[in-house]
């Protein structure tokens, strides 16, 4: 399905503000309150040597995607991973997702079967062909590791329930990254860096409509809608990923650590 998604970089001073204008709206996301409120997302992204993905969004080329392994938390939690690619088609966006463990993630990266450890599911009907997409753009662009994305996410969603719109609010905060991570490194943050300690990211999610309640709140916050990318963010604060320092040295590393 077709999904929207605004941004808005908002200063961290105004996030108590925010979310009290927010409680009579909304709650927190399920999962998230099992958590103390948020928890971790952990991307390791895939570009080509060249980083075409980075300079198509620069570009605002219409027709892009996002080829990431996603993950969350700790690994010691078990939690699956995901093989994921986010394409967006002018606005609206959608994504392919297949989920799997950590160790079959490094298995199928590494050159064994995806059948061997992919499944579908109920919610994921598709995920053998999603991972074969994945591993596509893998091979067929020459795709490696470039930087690992982290940061923490207040997830909330709409108390007026509308299936159809399924509604997200997000606060990601304390984003931090990592160039050329190993594989291996998904859950690993011995060389993360702050990105942005004076901003977070609000992100709203929809399908087909935009509340006129969020509309009056971001409006009378003077937020802006515009790109915040957080995998641009990260590459833009590790110069040596723009200047090309340790691609080929990182470069096995990646690949079989």
């Amino acid at each position: 399905m077709l999904r929207y998604e605004y941004k808005y970089l908002v200063p961290i001073s105004m996030l108590d503000q925010l979310r009290g204008l927010l409680r009579p709206f909304t709650e927190l996301d399920r999962h998230a309150a099992e958590n103390g409120g948020e928890y971790t997302v952990r991307s390791i992204y895939f570009d080509t040597q060249d980083l075409e993905c980075y300079f198509m969004k620069l570009a605002g080329v219409k027709r892009r995607n996002k080829v990431r392994l996603r993950g969350y938390n700790l690994e010691a939690d078990g939690n699956p991973v995901f093989f994921e690619i986010k394409k967006k088609v002018d606005e609206p966006l959608f994504k392919n997702r297949a989920a799997m463990s950590f160790e079959a993630a490094r298995s199928i990266l590494r050159g064994e079967p995806l059948e061997d450890f992919v499944q579908p599911s109920r919610k994921l009907p598709e995920a053998v062909n999603n991972a074969r997409r994945f591993m596509y753009h893998i091979h067929a662009r020459n795709m490696r590791p470039v930087v690992a994305v982290i940061y923490e996410r207040e997830p909330y969603q709409g108390l007026f329930k509308d299936r159809d719109n399924n509604l997200r609010i997000t606060f990601d905060k304390n984003l931090r990254g990592v160039a050329h991570p190993a594989l291996d490194d998904l859950f690993e943050e011995q060389y993360a860096h702050p990105v942005d300690n004076r901003h977070f990211i609000l992100e709203v999610k929809f399908n087909l409509y935009l509340p006129g309640w969020v509309k009056a709140i971001t409006a009378s916050l003077n937020l802006k809608k515009g790109p915040a990318s957080k995998y641009v963010m990260c590459i833009e604060s590790n110069p040596e990923i723009l200047s090309g320092k340790g691609q080929v040295i990182s470069s096995s590393r990646q690949m079989t650590g």
